[in-house]
């Protein structure tokens, strides 16, 4: 399947709103240390004029710190580029993965998959994401789970991804890492952040020998619901995602030109 440049088209004079914030999650990614060189992807829904299902990635080749918004590849579900500003491309791995969650997840704009220490390390314990504090509660009875099969070139994982994911917005890798999704670029990256911390937070816990206090499991449950409460008042009253909003500005002052 085609994952190179082919038909390339130049990017809109105005570079549209999907684009900008996409770029300034894979910049704010890096600038947490959460990147892994040239690995790992941010996708989002590309603007309906860039092509009918079509997602942006980044360009292979490029570090998350280097990328633009007008430098996003757009490419559509088949794998074909429709705009890649700099020729290069994208990770066949990367469009695996990306591609079978915004196929089969109309209701995805944009998805979040890291290789970072915390989060590898509690991918490869038995237990996996453990109900450990406030910060892994929201979590509880709400991360899928995807066995390891290797570097994900092959196209026929996609099927079974996307069905260990389910409905579920949270999918911890076995043995590979992270993966959020959201129905915003600003709901996934809240997710992966408060997901890496939960992982680094279980990760310190452990280190220490001692025994670990582990929540019931009804107080787990009562905590993921607040949040699920939470985030469904403010969808429903339409409210700005006010963090988001903080971290572009943080974006902006620590990273400039991530919008050009």
């Amino acid at each position: 399947m085609p994952v190179d440049a082919t038909t390339l088209t130049p990017p809109p004079a105005t570079i549209a709103r999907e684009r900008v914030e996409l770029a300034a999650a894979y910049r704010l990614i890096a600038h947490f240390g959460m990147d892994d060189s040239i690995f790992t992807h941010i996708s989002a829904r590309a603007p309906a004029d860039e092509g009918d299902h079509a997602f942006l990635i980044n360009p292979y080749g490029q570090r998350f710190e280097e990328v633009t918004a007008s430098g996003l590849v757009a490419v559509d579900l088949d794998g074909r580029v429709l705009n890649d500003k700099g020729g290069a491309g994208i990770n066949k791995a990367g469009f695996t993965i990306h591609s079978a969650i915004h196929a089969a997840r109309p209701d995805i704009a944009c998805v979040i998959h890291t290789h970072t220490l915390a989060g590898v390390t509690v991918a490869s314990l038995d237990e996996g994401l453990m109900p450990l504090n406030q910060w892994s509660a929201p979590f509880f009875n709400r991360v899928a789970y995807h066995g390891y099969e290797g570097i994900a070139l092959n196209l026929e994982e996609r099927e079974r991804l996307v069905a260990d994911l389910g409905q579920h917005k949270v999918m911890i890798l076995r043995n590979h890492g992270l993966l959020t999704c959201g129905r915003s670029v600003g709901e996934a990256f809240r997710l992966m952040m408060d997901l890496e911390r939960a992982c680094k937070a279980q990760v310190a816990i452990l280190s220490t020998g001692a025994r670990p206090l582990l929540l019931p499991d009804e107080l787990a449950e009562f905590t993921a619901e607040q949040e699920d409460a939470w985030v469904a008042a403010h969808a429903a009253a339409g409210k700005p995602d006010s963090e988001w909003a903080a971290y572009q500005r943080l974006c902006r002052r620590v990273s400039p030109g991530f919008d050009a």
